[in-house]
């Protein structure tokens, strides 16, 4: 008969001796049937979850003793969830065993503090570490913890940080600890001296260069960091390296480097570095093997690698692999996703070496499905129109790229997340491309406030870039106005109350008809500015008088504010009418970047006792065809990387003295008003930019920007007051002018550069030209804000007729700047120029200037 006792098969305590019986492991092992297996100690788990995972189970054979016992415990140690685990036999038969788990937790986390760390170290590292309330608090949580924290600071220089994690009892909450964690990150570890030694073909300046992140206080490196970080180390080895395969070496390595503190200053390391230089290699014969779709000929031509040219591995990947115009885009673009190529070294001789290019050219791919996902904003055909890419046709790289740039140029979707998802499927040939896209509003609201001539002038408008004029009787598409099918439409007012006031409308529908990228457009707007009674010009013309001055700033200084609101007289006056419709379309020749555009406008100005311009009293209309020939190739128009944009455009109205038989003794007889009544004039521009990436992740960029106007006259006698440019400032008026065009110039005033008409009696610009470089720099390129800073320099003059018109008598400038584009605002900005030589009529230089962005760029 059996006896029937609490046998401990195993645990970490023993129980008392004379409790139970001993169990002798050096005599014969017994085969028992689990009959029972119970849990206790674990009530925060489910004991059938506890018993499935200790790998035993009712009616399994254990052996006693045996191992199978013990691998149930090593399977609950290797957890760290509990810091007791017994394993009793209760009750044993002949050939059966009762079982019985006990279990003592570790306990949970009920408060969690940090000592030591800002609130934004804080907040990273409680992502990254793991330890939150209600967890429980484990050794192998806590080593993790450290070796976090540790490998955090260590990445910002802090390699002599201290950790301590304590554990407390919580007396309100058994089975409960509350956490402190002691962070203290000393001094940062920087780099001291650098010595390099074996280097010949490299100098110890131009490998500390090559270096981006272990970088020694030298002139070179002022602007890098100085910071130690070993894996950043590691990194900037392998970059040393990759420098001199460059220039040849492909057989040098780093023989040796140490890591030592500085003797003089713990907070720094001295780094030193040997290496191996070896020979330098030159590239011989380049063979091409599997190429049937083009002659070899014409690849040597495309790969660009000459016989005696310096061996540079990168290189060749690049101009096989990755530029615009390498091996593999003739491939690509012609559906041959799946070619590859496989430069092999065949041949070493000397200091020459043979390449052998193996090409697998594989099938064209056809495209079979296109998916949008994640556009929330506009009509699915909306977006796809602007696809080069449609099922069916041969897989094309170009195309795919010139899909994204559309996309961009439609300012509905964040510019930096556009990434194609390419599936290829190399069993039948096709491939799938999905447009991952992500929705941004783009719509704007403008709120300004600017000072004019007469005092405050306040702005408001909207732009709603998604509208949809065909959804304008459906409700369910009104969100505030019908939207959907990508069309503009703006409306802004502007007034100062008693002196100004205009309004503007404009709608623009990109895809007219739905089937072509032909644009049209249409506008209109009016503007009404009053004039002050001669009483105000007399007073104002005191104001320079001794007395009156005087009396003006000896307490009385709000008088010329009160006396400028007060004399508006509504008998003198200019109101403006104009509109214009516009029409254009993209091109596919000399390429389907070019794009042509006409505009057909008119504009009446009324004045009465206007004393401003040359026509006093009378209406003057403006009839006339803007023709414009331009080409963009940009990638993205806010924050542009690279890409040009060019444009020329002819302005004209018709003779209108020539078709009426004007003599020109007729004209030089005729008062202003007469003369004036139908404007005849030419306007010429051009505008050209181009962008270039300067760092190969095309952050920072450089801006070369070239403008020129002229503005001529078809008779000498009818040369035409309006239309003239406005030179100097930031090319922004609170007024709608009197049709002159603005001509921003940084570092000088509003206007300072634009010439003395002596023959109209007036300032005005017939003529002028402007040449700029920009270098920019992007701080955050999010979908919420994208801010860049930028430095310019900046050259241009104005001119008051064309014989005057010399391209290199420029006025110059220089400064600093800074840009902010918010969706809902669009783009703002200040910038602050230095202009370097005198302005019109002056001795004096213009010198420093601040400048203002509001919805346009300078």
């Amino acid at each position: 008969m059996a006896v029937i006792v609490p046998v401990v098969l195993w645990g970490q305590e023993t129980t008392q001796k004379d409790s139970v019986p001993d169990i002798e492991y050096n005599y014969q092992r017994n085969t028992y049937e689990i009959a029972d297996i119970k849990i206790t100690g674990a009530d925060n788990y489910e004991d059938f979850v506890l018993i499935g995972f200790s790998g035993l189970a009712v009616g399994d054979k254990v052996d006693i003793p045996g191992d199978q016992i013990t691998k149930a415990l090593k399977r609950f140690w290797k957890q760290g969830l509990f810091s007791d685990v017994k394993i009793l036999a209760t009750k044993m038969t002949r050939d059966k065993v009762w079982l019985e788990i006990q279990l003592k937790q570790r306990p949970r986390i009920s408060e969690l503090e940090y000592q030591g760390l800002k609130k934004s170290e804080r907040e990273d590292l409680e992502v990254k570490v793991g330890i939150s309330k209600g967890n429980q608090m484990t050794p192998d949580l806590k080593d993790r913890a450290e070796t976090i924290i540790r490998k955090y600071f260590a990445e910002k220089g802090f390699h002599n940080t201290k950790i301590r994690i304590q554990e407390y009892p919580d007396r309100d909450h058994p089975g409960y600890v509350k956490v402190l964690v002691q962070v203290d990150k000393q001094v940062k570890t920087k780099v001291g001296h650098i010595y390099i030694s074996g280097n010949q073909a490299l100098s110890a300046t131009k490998i500390n260069k090559a270096m981006k992140k272990t970088n020694d206080n030298n002139i070179v490196n002022l602007f890098r960091t100085k910071k130690f970080v070993q894996e950043e180390f590691e990194k900037d080895k392998d970059a040393v390296i990759e420098k001199y395969n460059e220039i040849g070496y492909r057989d040098a390595y780093i023989v040796s480097d140490s890591v030592v503190t500085n003797p003089d200053d713990p907070t720094k390391v001295d780094v030193y570095l040997e290496v191996f230089e070896g020979e330098k290699y030159y590239f011989r014969d380049v063979t091409w093997v599997g190429n049937t779709l083009y002659p070899y000929e014409y690849l040597n031509r495309v790969l660009g690698v000459k016989k005696g040219d310096i061996y540079n591995l990168k290189q060749l990947n690049k101009r096989l692999l990755e530029d615009d115009d390498a091996v593999s885009k003739l491939y690509t673009d012609q559906g041959y996703l799946f070619f590859n190529v496989d430069p092999v070294e065949v041949k070493i001789e000397g200091d020459s070496i043979d390449f052998e290019m193996r090409i697998y050219e594989g099938k064209p791919a056809t495209i079979n499905e296109i998916n949008i996902v994640g556009n929330t904003r506009v009509y699915e055909h909306v977006v796809r129109r602007e696809l080069y890419t449609k099922p069916g046709q041969l897989y094309s790289q170009s195309d795919i790229m010139r899909s994204l740039r559309e996309l961009a140029q439609m300012g509905h979707f964040d510019q930096e997340k556009l990434v194609p998802d390419i599936q290829p499927n190399p069993e039948d040939g096709t491939v799938d491309i999905t447009y991952q896209l992500e929705t941004k509003s783009s719509d704007q609201i403008e709120f300004s406030l600017g000072w004019g001539a007469t005092g405050l002038v306040g702005s408001v408008g909207v732009k709603f870039t998604n509208f949809a004029i065909q959804n304008l009787f459906n409700k369910k598409a009104y969100r505030i106005v019908p939207q959907g099918e990508g069309q503009t439409f703006s409306i802004n007012f502007r007034t100062n109350g008693i002196y100004y006031n205009s309004v503007s409308l404009s709608f623009m529908e990109p895809w007219l008809g739905g089937k072509r990228p032909n644009q049209f457009s249409i506008s209109a707007w009016f503007s009404s500015q009053t004039g002050y009674s001669d009483r105000y010009y007399q007073s104002y013309q005191n104001l320079y008088n001794t007395y009156y001055s005087s009396y003006y700033y000896t307490g009385n200084s709000d008088y010329y504010q009160q006396l400028q609101e007060s004399e508006a007289d509504p008998d003198k006056f200019l109101r403006t009418f104009g509109i214009s419709v516009g029409y254009g379309k993209r091109l596919s020749w000399p390429d389907d970047y070019f794009a042509f555009y006409g505009d057909l406008s008119y504009q009446m100005y009324w004045m009465k006792s206007w004393p401003y311009l040359l026509v006093t009293d009378g209406k003057c209309h403006n009839l006339a065809l803007t023709l414009q020939l331009s080409r963009s190739s940009i990638d993205n128009p806010i924050y542009t990387r690279r890409g040009s944009a060019f444009s020329i455009s002819a302005k004209v109205t018709p003779p209108w003295s020539s078709i009426m038989g004007y003599s020109n003794s007729e004209l030089d007889g005729m008062n202003n008003s007469e003369k004036y009544h139908l404007l005849e004039y030419y306007k010429i521009k051009f505008n050209a930019k181009v962008f270039t990436p300067l760092t190969p992740d095309g952050k920072l960029v450089l801006m070369a920007r070239a403008d020129f106007g002229y503005l001529g006259s078809y008779r000498q006698q009818t040369k035409s007051p309006f239309e003239t440019f406005y030179m100097g400032g930031d090319g922004m008026s609170s007024y709608t002018s009197y049709s002159t065009e603005y001509v921003s110039m940084r570092g000088y005033s509003s206007g300072s550069l634009t010439p003395y008409d002596y023959t109209l009696g007036r300032n005005m610009g017939y003529v002028y030209d402007k040449f700029t470089m920009e270098l920019r720099y992007p701080i955050t390129l999010e979908q919420r804000a994208t801010i860049w800073c930028l430095a310019f320099l900046e050259a241009g003059n104005c001119f008051s007729d064309i014989k005057d018109f010399n391209p290199f008598d420029l006025k110059r400038s220089a400064g600093l700047g800074v840009r902010i584009y918010l969706p809902m605002f669009g783009l703002l900005g200040v910038d602050w120029g230095w202009g370097f030589d005198k302005i019109n009529g002056s001795n004096q230089y213009s010198g420093s200037q601040f400048h203002f962005v509001l919805g346009q760029e300078l």
